[in-house]
């Protein structure tokens, strides 16, 4: 379809007739992302507050649908790669972000780690190391202020505003360690995310860091005790790594529950939608 064509179809989004906008909506929703540019344009020379919303209606549609698409293929073939997962939930709320500056941020503190990585450091000396990096030095906190706000599950927005919930700054943690080769995973532990050191899959990691309290490390009895607290199993569940779809859909209900702490049924129901799509 030629540009000519697509602006004839834009300019009966404002026709009163119902079905006719329906037919409109459903048409360019179906053409994808290529045509959002073209309603970018149409919205910006329009002064019809209803053309606007429903202009505005059908981008989100369509970005949406792209969203769905790519967390259904991430799902399918690149689970193993967590920062792209945590990308395309980021995409939900910021479809036009330049992502090149959250791979230049975590590039940033990979190499200043790794400007003062040993080869014969102890596994608590590299989580120190890291620890200095990450908090002290670029000044990574727990967001305790608004811990429910959904800003603290994308992750561009924890890396600007250097404040996050217990599980983006355990993504983080584990993202910058990986890529230095030092095992840190993600543990699913209940009510709050942390992250271990394991040096075989096989065998209880060697000890558990707290990314939310500054990467606090704590141990095996520290981890049952809490368990014990909320009178749930010593279960490999919530004390080994876990999947990279465990920790997305993990992010994914955090950012359900803070849309409906905010009363935003709405967004509550699509961050549904692309839970479901994980655990189908």
């Amino acid at each position: 379809m030629n540009e000519q064509e697509l602006k004839a179809i834009i300019s009966l989004l404002d026709d009163p007739d119902m079905e006719i906008f329906n037919h409109v909506e459903q048409q360019l929703i179906t053409f994808g992302p290529e045509v959002i540019p073209q309603l970018e344009a149409s919205w910006e020379s329009s002064f019809d507050p209803l053309s606007q919303t429903r202009i505005e209606n059908i981008i989100h549609k369509i970005q949406f649908d792209q969203i769905k698409n790519d967390l259904q293929l991430w799902d399918l073939k690149n689970s193993e790669d967590l920062l792209d997962g945590l990308l395309i939930v980021n995409r939900y709320q910021y479809p036009n972000l330049d992502e090149s500056n959250v791979f230049l941020t975590l590039a940033d503190l990979k190499r200043n780690a790794w400007f003062q990585l040993m080869y014969d450091m102890s596994p608590v000396e590299k989580v120190k190391l890291l620890n200095n990096i990450l908090f002290r030095e670029y000044g990574l906190s727990g967001n305790t202020t608004n811990y429910h706000d959904p800003q603290n599950s994308f992750i561009h927005k924890v890396l600007e505003s250097k404040r996050g919930n217990p599980i983006s700054l355990s993504c983080i943690y584990s993202i910058i360690a990986q890529q230095l080769d030092i095992p840190i995973y993600g543990v699913n532990l209940p009510k709050h995310f942390i992250t271990a050191y394991v040096e075989d899959l096989s065998q209880p990691p060697l000890f558990y860091i707290n990314p939310f309290n500054r990467g606090q490390i704590m141990h095996e009895n520290d981890i049952y005790s809490f368990l014990k607290q909320l009178d749930l199993p010593l279960s490999e569940e919530y004390t080994m790594p876990c999947t990279n779809k465990a920790i997305i859909k993990r992010v994914l209900r955090n950012l359900i529950m803070a849309y409906d702490n905010m009363g935003n049924p709405q967004k509550k129901e699509e961050i549904d939608i692309l839970l479901k799509i994980i655990e189908e």
